[in-house]
């Protein structure tokens, strides 16, 4: 690594962050931390376990009692303090999350700047939290209405948005007064620590947050979450994974907030822009590589316009500047491993031997790292595995249909529901589309749909609740409701 690199990553704390303090592991094991576009080691790191996973239990039900008190003010400004000190440090963070998990730097850039926006919004949320004062309809008694922080949290954060992520779960938490854990993913654990380093010099008072880097997530979820302790479980991950923590959730009925896999179409009607049409699909489909539960994954062009826009949505992916993302100019950067990039080329295998056509890329990239030619299929039969499958890579299959019936039945033919894409300029087609289509997002006109100010999340198994907007700390609260009667 460059100096600038190593310099980065010997900034980041590699023990555990549990009540306040960087700790070593009960076990002494460590783990190491990949490169994706090299292969190499960037650095090893403390491995939890399950007796420090109930250290830092023990450490956030102690907390609880105190931080629920401190003032919202106060915790507003932890996170107003904790967002300055993300912006302030922008390109080392990024840099940082580029070398652990691919995406360009720029893009990295941007994600700090969104991480650190959740944030900001939670920080002015915190202040904001309401109840309500009526008389019962009998005018015998008054309802007195209060939300109180649902107590000790565990988060589980994915690898894709190893920040963004982390400050979309912790800021609501932080701002509703609950303490948290915070279990990131094993491929990106330098972001969550450097995260945990930031809030405690935002304030953040010891045993309010840990973080749990570990190889062996079950050893430090599921004890937690069948302890009783524990009262709140946000997960962002794969629904499979999703199905699992709300078994073992179910134990102990905690709240649940389950942000899941996606299977995003895009959907293009012959009346549509096609410029922006296909700007929409690149934004869609190339954010962080194409491994987000957002990214588009089935793009139905209509018939009149579809064979142009494959021709231009080629153009563009194979004018993309594959390579390592701390190289400047680079466009893509790798898969996360080799086993997402072995999917990925089955997929695209499998859609080819169905009699889908390679416009452009279709295969590996050379370099030591885990790249994939950003790749357009086109003629893409209805029945191919990337259908029904998110395909978590820079691959783009075009299926063309003919009329809007058709397109909105196959949309919604996935037992996934998280956001969907629609680009057209009628106007009516526009409001009946989006509220035909099964997701809980919907971008019209527009390529990406994520913003700390709007709800994130999805139906069907896409999830339940939702991250974000003005309803985001609702998911970190109880309400109470008080009788009061004797009143004249």
């Amino acid at each position: 690594m460059a100096g600038h690199e190593e310099r980065v990553i010997e900034q980041v704390a590699k023990q555990l962050f549990i009540g306040g303090e960087w700790r070593d592991p009960a076990s002494g094991a460590t783990f190491k931390v990949e490169d994706p576009s090299t292969g190499s080691v960037l650095c090893e790191i403390a491995n939890a376990g399950t007796e420090d996973a109930f250290a830092a239990l023990d450490a956030a039900v102690q907390a609880q009692p105190t931080w629920a008190k401190h003032a919202p003010r106060e915790r507003g400004e932890i996170l107003r303090r904790a967002y300055e000190l993300l912006m302030q440090r922008q390109d080392d963070l990024a840099l940082l999350m580029t070398l652990e998990m691919g995406k360009p730097l720029p893009e990295a850039k941007g994600e700090i700047a969104y991480a650190a926006d959740f944030l900001r919004w939670f920080s002015e949320e915190a202040v904001r939290i309401e109840g309500g004062f009526s008389t019962s309809p009998n005018g015998q008694a008054r309802f007195l209405i209060m939300q109180q922080p649902v107590g000790p949290s565990m988060l589980v954060t994915p690898w894709n948005f190893p920040m963004a992520m982390g400050t979309r779960k912790i800021g609501p938490a932080i701002a509703a007064g609950c303490t948290a854990i915070l279990k990131p993913a094993q491929q990106t654990p330098l972001s969550a620590l450097a995260l945990a380093g930031i809030l405690r010099e935002a304030g953040v008072p010891d045993g309010v947050l840990s973080v749990l880097p570990t190889t062996d997530a079950g050893s430090v979820t599921e004890p937690l979450l069948r302890d009783g302790r524990i009262r709140k479980m946000s997960f962002t991950g794969s629904t499979g994974v999703g199905r699992k923590l709300l078994e073992q959730s179910a134990d102990q009925v905690l709240r649940t907030s389950m942000e899941l896999g996606g299977n995003a179409p895009f959907l293009v009607f012959d009346d549509a822009d096609l410029d922006a049409a296909v700007e929409g699909a690149m934004q869609a489909k190339m954010r962080n590589i194409g491994e987000a539960c957002t990214a588009a994954n089935r793009i139905y062009a209509q018939s009149g316009i579809a064979s142009e826009f494959a021709r231009r949505l080629s153009e563009r992916m194979g004018a993309l500047r594959v390579g390592r993302g701390t190289e400047e100019g680079v466009q893509v950067g790798p898969l996360i491993d080799a086993k997402a990039r072995e999917k990925v080329q089955h997929l695209v295998d499998d859609a080819v031997g169905r009699g889908a056509k390679v416009m452009v890329g279709g295969g590996p990239d050379d370099g030591a790292g885990y790249f994939y030619k950003p790749t357009v299929l086109s003629d893409v039969p209805q029945e191919s595995e990337l259908s029904d499958t998110e395909i978590f890579g820079p691959v783009a299959p075009v299926i063309t249909f003919e009329t809007e019936e058709e397109a909105l039945a196959d949309a919604n033919d996935t037992e996934y529901g998280l956001v969907s894409y629609v680009y057209t300029s009628d106007l009516n087609r526009a409001f009946r589309v989006s509220e035909n289509l099964e997701t809980g997002m919907v971008g019209l006109n527009q390529g990406i749909v994520s913003n700390p100010a709007a709800p994130f999340g999805g139906v069907k198994h896409s999830g339940l609740g939702r991250e974000g907007g003005r309803v985001g700390i609702d998911e970190f609260l109880e309400t109470k409701y008080i009788g009061i009667g004797g009143v004249d």
